[in-house]
């Protein structure tokens, strides 16, 4: 039993790869420089600062209508010249070239720093949430959640350095990612942007975007500033719908919810966006706690705070805590808000004047705002370098790029089944591609791809492939047949489909999800839609193999199909390069190590997440997934062996050093994920089965092995105790890697 002694921890040191808070020298040095800017501003300069409006305010009308786009110049200047705005963000209706890119924020910072009084440049942000995916012929990435399915801190740092880069290059600084909510609700539509359920690997994630997008300055050549999302506790929607509402204990909120968001910090995050929907009844916008008390006071934060999409004027009118659009504005500034995503029109702008005005809003709460915004725009190197650094236009979607872009796409692909080893395939057999993924490029990537919702197909590149051309390349197209068989939503041909698959030698299915992007892809059941899974039942009464390859943004229950398909394939959103990825793995020029950064569910009503606790599994079946958290098959075999621990009694400031041997027990090499895993025997608050506490990739040739080392130190073993503190008790805790587990005590 434990004692009832407990050490009180900070998070910030908690993760086995901890940081220290990034800039801080940059900061004092721009203190000067931002208090005397400061110092000559206007009551209106200030306001506009902290108001953010869509590209489509300063454009000319006729672009919503799918017309070339064109900035409108009166429009432009009554924004910045008359409103004195400080940012705008996102597209109009579509990404555009990388040229005109750069006219846009060329002719956006010409009037910036040539028109008005004190020259402040303008912030410009958007949602590169898998890539460059606004910039035409940018590299895009698989979305989070397949980013995360490969367990490799250095492709995801890869991915925020490119990211960076590319976003520079366009001339645009500032990106709205990476999202830390949890991905704990799988019907909730967002999953996909989210780094899984785990708390330790959304953490270790998050960091690795962080320190690759930001470097070591935000002013260096191809860096930029990153934008957490959504602080705090979002993506957890008793509904499963999108901006619904959450029900969070602060314990809960603390324990799960807030730690990712105290890594991206501790990892230098500049920037966060606000929950868009509320936690326990307070919205996110107008929570002074969350906001102020917990993000400024306990955890540091010194950076902006922007809102999301005109989610200020929704505490009016939808959440109904504010009585007028102005209450609501006060209310939002009073919080903890620094900028406004109005987003498209100057009203936050005029009734935060009347604010200040009439003394509702003190000028100190507008001075502390618009330091933090002016300090973020100089960390950048705006006031030095507002325009787009056409230096970088030469390694715009590079083949290195598109290298590393290819292999983490590879490295997401996650192997869930392969009965009788079915896979890899042959390249001399005949193959059936069927299912409505196999020829959507939309079906690769998703939302947030060239447009909000990804859904135009016409917009896509020509030059990569869908799953189908992927396939034709890599055998033949003799040796490849192709019938639609079914849509997302519609049967089209099933007996048709029946007929070509007797006829070939395997059938591929290409099954998943249309494309959607927040609210727009709530569901309401999250079973794969009926027609996709009559297809593959046809297809499997042919008594041919069948290989179903699954395309989609979260885990659809395919339980009818499960048993009848002899292997399964996990593919996400793998991005532009996720066809030639997954033609790579089926025909086994790449040996699958994706493995699941979520639970997969096998019935609609057991959503468990994998960290339950004892009081879940009062009946024995607390966890009983299709598919469990951290599981993906290789085409080779792994042996651990030699689980050791550096001592069985630790002291609350020691260092525990674990190692444990893995061998590739196959025929072809391979990378494997080592996991490692605790649990805690006692404590004064019921504690998860397990939970991870550390990973690492290997790759190992045909019978190489390798000793992996990881540490832990108290912190790693807290948790948030009775008085909704992190603490750390002593007592028995309990290693596990693979198979093999060991025993230690904290004293």
């Amino acid at each position: 039993m434990k004692s009832p002694g407990a050490f009180f921890v900070s998070y910030v040191t908690c993760m086995i790869v901890s940081g220290t808070l990034a800039l801080s020298g940059e900061r004092i040095g721009s203190q000067a420089f931002v208090s005397d800017l400061l110092s000559r501003m206007t009551i209106e300069e200030k306001v506009g600062q902290m108001t953010q409006v869509t590209l489509d305010v300063i454009s000319k009308t006729e672009a919503l209508q799918d017309r070339p786009h064109e900035l409108d110049p009166e429009k432009l200047r009554r924004a910045i010249v008359q409103h004195n705005v400080g940012s705008i963000f996102n597209v109009v209706t579509s990404g555009h070239t990388l040229d005109h890119w750069n006219d846009i924020i060329s002719a956006i910072q010409d009037v910036a720093t040539k028109e008005t009084r004190l020259h402040i440049p303008v912030l410009y942000g958007i949602d590169a949430v898998h890539g460059a995916n606004y910039t035409l012929g940018g590299t895009v990435f698989p979305q989070a959640l397949g980013m995360a399915a490969t367990w490799n801190r250095d492709l995801v740092r890869k991915e925020g350095e490119i990211t960076a880069y590319e976003m520079r290059a366009s001339g645009i600084p500032w990106n709205f990612y990476p999202v830390l909510d949890l991905g704990r609700q799988p019907l909730w539509p967002r999953v996909w942007e989210t780094f899984g359920e785990d708390v330790y690997l959304t953490s270790a994630m998050g960091r690795a975007y962080i320190e690759g997008h930001q470097g070591d300055s935000l002013s260096a050549t191809g860096k930029g500033a990153v934008c957490l999302k959504h602080y705090i506790g979002y993506s957890f929607p008793i509904t499963g719908k999108d901006r619904t509402a959450a029900w969070i204990s602060e314990r809960a909120l603390r324990e799960y919810f807030l730690p990712p968001f105290e890594e991206g910090l501790a990892a230098g995050a500049t920037t966060v966006m606000v929950n868009s929907s509320e936690v326990d009844g307070i919205p996110g916008h107008a929570n002074y706690h969350l906001l102020t008390e917990v993000l400024r006071r306990e955890l540091g934060f010194f950076g902006l705070v922007v809102s999301d999409w005109q989610d200020i004027e929704r505490l009016h009118t939808r959440d109904h805590v504010a009585a007028t659009p102005k209450e609501a504005v006060r209310m939002a500034v009073m919080a903890g808000v620094d900028m406004s995503m109005v987003p498209l029109d100057f009203r936050f702008y005029d009734l935060l004047l009347e604010c200040v005005k009439d003394r509702s809003v003190p000028i100190s709460r507008i001075d502390e705002a618009v330091s933090r915004i002016l300090w973020v725009k100089y960390q950048l190197a705006l006031f030095e370098k507002p325009y787009p650094d056409k230096s970088l236009n030469a390694g715009f979607a590079s083949k290195e790029f598109s290298a590393a872009n290819l292999q983490a796409a590879e490295e997401s692909i996650t192997l869930l089944k392969n009965e009788r080893r079915l896979l890899p395939l042959s390249k001399k057999m005949k193959v059936l591609v069927t299912g409505p993924a196999a020829t959507m490029l939309s079906s690769l990537n998703g939302g947030w791809t060239i447009t909000w919702q990804g859904n135009r197909e016409d917009l896509y590149p020509k030059d990569k492939p869908t799953i189908l051309a992927a396939i034709q390349t890599k055998i033949g197209r003799e040796h490849v047949t192709h019938v639609a068989g079914a849509t997302f939503d519609k049967v089209l041909d099933l007996a048709g489909a029946a007929n070509a698959a007797k006829k070939a030698d395997v059938v591929v299915v290409c099954l998943g999800e249309s494309t959607y992007c927040e609210t727009p892809g709530n569901i309401v059941d999250l079973t794969l839609a009926d027609p996709q899974l009559q297809l593959a039942e046809a297809l499997m009464k042919t008594g041919k193999p069948v290989v179903v390859l699954l395309l989609e943004g979260r885990p659809r229950i395919i339980r009818q199909i499960t048993d009848g398909a002899r292997a399964i394939l996990m593919g996400y959103l793998p991005g532009m390069e996720g066809g030639t990825a997954l033609a790579n793995v089926l025909f086994g020029d790449v040996c699958p190590s994706g493995r699941l950064p979520v639970t997969y569910p096998r019935y609609p009503n057991d959503l468990t997440c994998y960290d339950f606790k004892s009081l879940d599994s009062a009946d024995g079946k607390a966890y009983n997934p299709e598919f469990p958290f951290g599981y993906g098959l290789s085409y080779t075999t792994f042996t651990y062996s030699d689980l050791k621990l550096d001592r069985t009694t630790m002291h609350v400031r020691d260092t525990l050093r674990i190692e444990v041997t893995v061998t590739n027990t196959g025929s072809v090499a391979g990378k494997e994920v080592v996991q490692l895993y605790l649990h805690d025997d006692y404590s004064s608050i019921s504690r998860p089965v397990r939970q991870l506490k550390g990973f690492s990739k290997v790759y190992l040739e045909p019978g190489q092995k390798k000793t992996v080392q990881f540490t832990l130190t108290a912190p790693s073993l807290s948790f948030i105790g009775q008085m909704n503190r992190r603490i750390v008790e002593p007592g028995g805790f309990h290693v596990m890697i693979e198979k093999l587990s060991a025993d230690f005590l904290l004293e």
